[in-house]
């Protein structure tokens, strides 16, 4: 079984910043297309970033100038740095791998923003 394992996750004051990591298995990873999405209570899941094979980024408008995506390709990694937090930032936030056949999901990591 396919596991993306997440880490980095957890409170934090409105303004503060968090870093987020995924290690995946080598091989899903040298040909995925890395994301982080996020899901909040009540609401249904979405994109927050992605980053390409190659180290392209992409990001949801609304975390744009706030999030980076990063990757480690030398550690099967990839980063989502997250600063300026906003409480609508808090959800659950899960790692996902997508390639040309398959697509994972990490377990979850959850990140609330709160005075």
């Amino acid at each position: 079984q396919v596991r993306l394992v997440e880490s980095g996750g957890g409170l934090v004051q409105p303004g503060g910043s968090l870093r987020l990591s995924c290690v995946a298995p080598a091989d899903i990873f040298a040909i995925s297309i890395m994301g982080w999405y996020r899901q909040a209570p009540g609401k249904e899941r979405e994109l927050v970033a992605t980053i390409t094979i190659g180290g392209r980024p992409d990001y949801a408008d609304f975390v744009k100038g706030r999030f980076t995506i990063s990757k480690d390709n030398a550690k099967n990694t990839v980063n989502l740095q997250m600063n300026g937090l906003k409480p609508e930032d808090t959800a659950v936030y899960y790692c996902n791998s997508i390639s040309r056949d398959y697509g994972y999901w990490g377990q979850g990591t959850q990140v609330t923003v709160s005075s």
